[in-house]
C-alpha cells in the first residue's frame, strides 16, 4: 500500500527565464496529450507540478492566448528539476495569434463543421446550419438524414434533443447560430456512445472556460419574406477553485412553408378521386434558452459541478389551405377552404449534478453524472373547413356533414427522464486503457388529446380523435472498451449491453402493449499509420433506433382536415451494422468508404384511409423489412493562393430499401446518388474576409420517395475590428434553390410536392467580445445522452 501510493507524490519544477511571466499559464500534458494539469508562474517565472506518477510528459507554455513554448517529452521516474526554459519573446510581445481552423475538418472519428468561422451561418438558425452542411439532406416533413441514412441521435452538447421531424425543426430554428460553436457528425460511434441513432450529430454550444471574466453579446437582424432576429449574450468567469458560466439567447423569427400537392387515389389501378393543393403557413417563433451552472475545483483530483437549463418555445402558426377536388374522370368536382390558427407552448426544464475524480495523472478519471430533465407542451388548435360544389357555393350542412366544419384540439403533454450514468476510464502502462461504465434512466411521458367538433356553437367531444397515452421506459447499460497503443497501430475493442423494458398504455381504448428485450452492441476500430503523413482506419459498429415516444402514441395530430399524422404502438426498433474503412493523408486530405445493413427500418410513410367517407392521408412511420447502404465521401481542402482557401467535400452513395407498406412492395428500390459542396474563404486584407459557398445535391431515391436535385449558392463578409467586435452580412441561397420537390410512389396513392420556405434571406449581424483572455481547462457536463432525441411532443 505505502509502495503504490510513494508512485504518486513525484514533482516536476522548472524555471522560465523571461522578464515578461506576469499571469504566464503552463500546461502539463500527458504521454496521450490529453491536458494533466494547469499552473500559474510566480513573478519570478517559477512554477511546479505536484502529485505526479511516473510517465512521460510535455509542457505547453501560454502568454495571451498564443504558445510561446513546447517541449520535447519529459520522462518523469522522480522528483524533476528542468534547467532554465528561454521562450520566444517575439510571440510573448505579439498580439494574441488566432488560428483560424478551417470549416471542415476530421479528427477522432469525426467530421467537424466549425461553425464560428463560417461567415454564411451568420444570423441563421442551427436548423439552418444543418441543413446546408454536406451530406446533410432534409425533406418536406424536416426530417434530418445524414449521408443518404435518417434515424439520426441529434444532440446538444452530448445531450440529446428533445423532439423528431418538424418538433425537432422547430427547435434548432430557435438556437442562433452565434451561440453554436462547432457541428460534429459521428458516422460510427463506439461502445462508449449510448447505442441509439445509426449517426450522432453533435452541435456545440459556446462555452468559455479561460480564466478571468470573460464572455460575449451578439445579434443579428435579417430578411426574406419575413424577418428574423437572434440575440445571445454569454458570460463565463473562472479562477483557481471556481466556474462560473450562464448564457441567454432569445430568438424572434418569422417564416413560412408554402406546400404544393398534387395527390392521386387509385383502386386496383383506376384513378378514383384526386386533390389538388396549395398549403400556406406562417409562423412567428419566440425562443428563449438560458443556463447557468458552476464547477468547484474542491482540489487537484475532485471537480463538483452543476447546471440549470430553461426552454421556453411559443409560436403561433396560422395557415390557410385550398383544395381542388377532382372526380374519377379528372374533373372538378368542387373545392374546400381550411384556415387554421394555433397556439402552441413547449417548455423544458433540465438539472445536471456531475463530479469528475482525477485518478492520476496518467490520466485515469472517474466521472458521474445525475440529471433529471422534464418537457411539457400545450396546443390549442383550430379548424375551420369550408366546402363548395363547382360554381363556388357553400354545400348545405347537416348534422353528420356540417357545413363549415370547426374542429378543435387541446392537446397537452409532460415527459419526466431521469438518469444516472457512471464512467471510468483507466490508463494503464505501455499504453492500455480501459473505459467502462454503467447507465440507468426512467422515462414517463402522458400525453392527453382532446378534439371537439364546435360547428353548432358548443364543444362536442370527438371520440374518433380523442386520446390519452401514458408511456413507460427503463433502460439500463453497461459497456467497456480496451484501447492498445502501439507506435504506429491502435485498436479499440468495445461491447454494450442495453436492457429495455416499455409499457405504452392507450387508456382511451384500455391497450396496453409491453416490450423487454436485451441487445449487444459490439464496436471496433484498427487505426494504423503508414507513416508519417498516410494513415488508414477500419471501425466497425451496432446501433439501435428505438421509435420516439411519439411515433409509439396512437393519437392523431391534424395538418389540415386532409392529412393527420398518427403514432404506431407496433411500431418495432430498427438495428444497424456499420463498417467504415477512412484513407487520410498529412490528416488533412480524407476518403471514407462506407457499408451498412439496418433491419426493420423505420420509415415516414403516407398512407390514404377512409375517415367520415372522406379520403384522407394518414402520415405514420412504419418498419421496412431491410435497408442497406454503399458510400464515399471525400474531404479535400485546397489553398488556391495565399488568400484564398478552399474546403470540399463530397458524397457519394447508394441506398436500396426492401419492404412492404400499404400493399406497395419494393425490393432492393434505390438509386446511385451524390452531394458536393464547397466553402470559399478570402482574405482581404485590413481585417476584411469574404466567403462564397455552394452545395449540389442530386435526385434521390429515399424508398417510396423520388427526390429532385437541389443547388444553393451563399455568399457573406465580415470586418474584425481592433475592439474585439465583428461585422458581419451574408445573404443565402441567392437564387432561391434549396427547397425540395418530390413524388411519392404506392400502389394506391401518388403524390407529387412542391416546398418553398424563407431561405433566400440577408443578415446582418454584430459581434462584440469581452474579458481577460486567458486560456484554462475545458470541463464538461451533462449525462442524460440517449433520452431526449426521442421525446417528440404530442
Amino acid at each position: 500500500m505505502l509502495k503504490a501510493q510513494s508512485i504518486q507524490n513525484y514533482s516536476l519544477s522548472g524555471k522560465i527565464d523571461s522578464d515578461k511571466v506576469n499571469q504566464m499559464e503552463i500546461n502539463l500534458f500527458n504521454a496521450e496529450n490529453k491536458l494533466v494539469k494547469t499552473e500559474i508562474a510566480d513573478a519570478k517565472g517559477n512554477f511546479s507540478f505536484n502529485d505526479l506518477a511516473s510517465g512521460n510528459y510535455l509542457l505547453k507554455i501560454n502568454k495571451n492566448g498564443a504558445e510561446s513554448y513546447q517541449s520535447e517529452n519529459i520522462s518523469v521516474t522522480g522528483n524533476t528539476t528542468l534547467p532554465s526554459i528561454q521562450l520566444n519573446e517575439k510571440i510573448i510581445e505579439a498580439v494574441t495569434i488566432t488560428k483560424t481552423k478551417p470549416y471542415i475538418e476530421r479528427q477522432d472519428g469525426k467530421m467537424i463543421l466549425n461553425v464560428e468561422n463560417s461567415i454564411a451561418s451568420t444570423g441563421n438558425s442551427a436548423f439552418e446550419v444543418l441543413e446546408k452542411a454536406p451530406g446533410v439532406k432534409v425533406d418536406n416533413n424536416d426530417n434530418i438524414s445524414l449521408r443518404g441514412k435518417g434515424n439520426l441521435l441529434v444532440q446538444i452538447d452530448g445531450k440529446n434533443t428533445p423532439m423528431t421531424g418538424t418538433d425537432l425543426a422547430n427547435y434548432l430554428r430557435g438556437i442562433p447560430s452565434s451561440s453554436v460553436e462547432k457541428v460534429e457528425f459521428i458516422t460510427n460511434p463506439s461502445s462508449k456512445y449510448d447505442a441509439a441513432g445509426t449517426s450522432i450529430i453533435n452541435i456545440k454550444l459556446k462555452k468559455d472556460q479561460r480564466r478571468g471574466t470573460n464572455g460575449s453579446i451578439s445579434t443579428a437582424w435579417g430578411t426574406g419574406k419575413y424577418i428574423k432576429n437572434n440575440n445571445s449574450f454569454n458570460i463565463n468567469h473562472r479562477n483557481k477553485k471556481v466556474n462560473l458560466f450562464a448564457n441567454y439567447s432569445f430568438a424572434y423569427r418569422e417564416f413560412y412553408n408554402k406546400l404544393l400537392l398534387d395527390r392521386s387515389f387509385y383502386d386496383n389501378g383506376n384513378f378514383t378521386q384526386g386533390y389538388i393543393q396549395d398549403n400556406f403557413l406562417k409562423m412567428n417563433f419566440r425562443n428563449h434558452i438560458a443556463k447557468t451552472g458552476m464547477d468547484y475545483y474542491m482540489n487537484d483530483k475532485n471537480v463538483l459541478g452543476f447546471s440549470v437549463g430553461f426552454i421556453s418555445n411559443r409560436f403561433d402558426p396560422t395557415s390557410n389551405n385550398e383544395t381542388l377536388i377532382l372526380d374519377n374522370n379528372h374533373q372538378p368536382s368542387g373545392t374546400s377552404n381550411t384556415k387554421s390558427n394555433n397556439r402552441d407552448h413547449w417548455k423544458n426544464v433540465s438539472f445536471n449534478l456531475n463530479h469528475k475524480l482525477t485518478i492520476d495523472s496518467l490520466g485515469s478519471e472517474l466521472t458521474t453524472d445525475l440529471d433529471y430533465i422534464n418537457y411539457s407542451n400545450t396546443s390549442l388548435q383550430n379548424f375551420i373547413t369550408n366546402n363548395y360544389d363547382v360554381n363556388g357555393n357553400l354545400f348545405p350542412s347537416t348534422s353528420l356533414n356540417p357545413n363549415p366544419y370547426n374542429l378543435k384540439g387541446d392537446l397537452g403533454g409532460s415527459l419526466n427522464i431521469y438518469s444516472l450514468k457512471s464512467d471510468l476510464t483507466k490508463v494503464f502502462k505501455k499504453n492500455w486503457k480501459l473505459e467502462t461504465g454503467i447507465k440507468t434512466s426512467f422515462v414517463k411521458a402522458d400525453n392527453d388529446l382532446q378534439f371537439f367538433n364546435a360547428s353548432s356553437g358548443n364543444l362536442v367531444l370527438d371520440d374518433s380523435k380523442t386520446n390519452h397515452f401514458i408511456y413507460e421506459e427503463n433502460i439500463n447499460a453497461v459497456y467497456g472498451n480496451l484501447i492498445k497503443n502501439w507506435d504506429k497501430f491502435k485498436v479499440n475493442f468495445g461491447l454494450r449491453i442495453e436492457n429495455t423494458n416499455i409499457t405504452g398504455n392507450q387508456i382511451t381504448t384500455n391497450q396496453i402493449n409491453k416490450k423487454n428485450y436485451t441487445q449487444l452492441f459490439p464496436s471496433a476500430v484498427f487505426s494504423y499509420d503508414v507513416n508519417d503523413k498516410n494513415t488508414v482506419e477500419l471501425n466497425f459498429s451496432r446501433r439501435i433506433t428505438r421509435p420516439t415516444y411519439k411515433q409509439l402514441n396512437p393519437f392523431k395530430f391534424y395538418l389540415d382536415l386532409t392529412t393527420y399524422q398518427a403514432g404506431n404502438p407496433d411500431l418495432n426498433p430498427q438495428t444497424t451494422m456499420n463498417y467504415e474503412f477512412t484513407y487520410s493523408f498529412s490528416n488533412k486530405y480524407f476518403a471514407t468508404l462506407s457499408y451498412s445493413k439496418t433491419k426493420n427500418n423505420i420509415t415516414d410513410v403516407l398512407k390514404p384511409t377512409i375517415e367520415n367517407g372522406k379520403t384522407v392521408v394518414v402520415q405514420a412511420n412504419e418498419n421496412l423489412s431491410s435497408a442497406s447502404y454503399y458510400g464515399l465521401n471525400l474531404i479535400a481542402p485546397v489553398k488556391v493562393a495565399k488568400w484564398w482557401d478552399m474546403n470540399n467535400s463530397a458524397n457519394f452513395y447508394y441506398g436500396s430499401y426492401t419492404g412492404n407498406i400499404a400493399d406497395t412492395s419494393i425490393k432492393n428500390q434505390g438509386n446511385f446518388t451524390f452531394d458536393l459542396n464547397s466553402i470559399n474563404s478570402f482574405k482581404l486584407g485590413n481585417g476584411f474576409t469574404a466567403e462564397l459557398t455552394g452545395n449540389y445535391k442530386a435526385k434521390e431515391v429515399y424508398a417510396y420517395m423520388f427526390l429532385k436535385p437541389m443547388w444553393s449558392v451563399n455568399i457573406g463578409a465580415q470586418k474584425k475590428f481592433k475592439n474585439n467586435s465583428t461585422l458581419k452580412f451574408s445573404f443565402n441561397d441567392i437564387f432561391f434553390t434549396s427547397n425540395p420537390e418530390a413524388r411519392n410512389i404506392y400502389t394506391s396513392y401518388v403524390e407529387n410536392f412542391i416546398v418553398r420556405r424563407d431561405t433566400r434571406v440577408a443578415t446582418l449581424s454584430y459581434t462584440y467580445n469581452f474579458g481577460s483572455g486567458k486560456s484554462g481547462q475545458p470541463r464538461k457536463t451533462g449525462g442524460a445522452d440517449d433520452l431526449k432525441q426521442r421525446v417528440g411532443n404530442g
